[in-house]
């Protein structure tokens, strides 16, 4: 008898995974940066393919070194959840469930590599800028003014392609644990993290 909760997905590397049930050791690195590289932001309604991936990735360079893996991760959730648009993640009865799951799964994706919550604030501002950034370089013409106040970053977005963004999500990874710019993290869990990536087919 199955006494996980709910049903489950299969990710990239096979594993069985509980998106209502998530455990720390079915958490991977490649299945996050291989699923965020095939989701494009925006529900898809961009100019061309912008990777939820190259987002991340953009916003870990952004942020203050301590916080660099926490904004490469700042998404994780969506590689299991997928996301849902503003509108109904804030406006709504599926909104407010979407957000109960994101919550409990973004705790354990924290747990697996070894971050602190809640996200820090260097992590939700630069997000905001690289949304403003992103509507000045991907979308069309606005409609009506967004949210957000924060000033775009000066220099224009050019997308990268779904595997481009997939393995620069993954050199980033590698590049925080290394430089050991991703906080307290204990070294048999640099080690793990580390081996998984060294495993992750070039």
């Amino acid at each position: 008898m199955n006494s996980r909760k709910g049903d489950w997905i299969q990710t990239f590397s096979g594993v069985c995974f509980y998106p209502l049930d998530a455990r720390t050791e079915e958490i991977r690195i490649g299945d996050i940066a291989h699923a965020l590289s095939l989701q494009c932001r925006f529900a898809g309604h961009c100019r061309c393919f912008y990777s939820v991936a190259e987002h991340s990735v953009r916003v870990s360079c952004a942020v203050p070194p301590a916080d660099a893996l926490w904004g490469l991760l700042h998404d994780a959730a969506e590689a299991y959840l997928v996301d849902l648009p503003r509108p109904l993640k804030r406006f709504c009865e599926m909104g407010r469930l979407y957000s109960e799951i994101e919550d409990a799964l973004m705790a354990q994706v924290a747990e697996r590599f070894g971050l602190n919550l809640p996200v820090p604030p260097s992590v939700k501002h630069f997000d905001t800028v690289l949304l403003m950034t992103e509507k000045r370089d991907l979308m069309c013409a606005e409609p009506k003014p967004w949210e957000g106040t924060a000033e775009p970053l000066p220099k224009k977005i050019k997308p990268w392609s779904s595997m481009k963004a997939e393995r620069v999500f993954m050199e980033r990874y590698a590049e925080v644990v290394l430089m050991g710019i991703a906080g307290e993290v204990a070294i048999a869990r640099k080690m793990g993290i580390l081996i998984e990536y060294m495993e992750w087919p070039a």
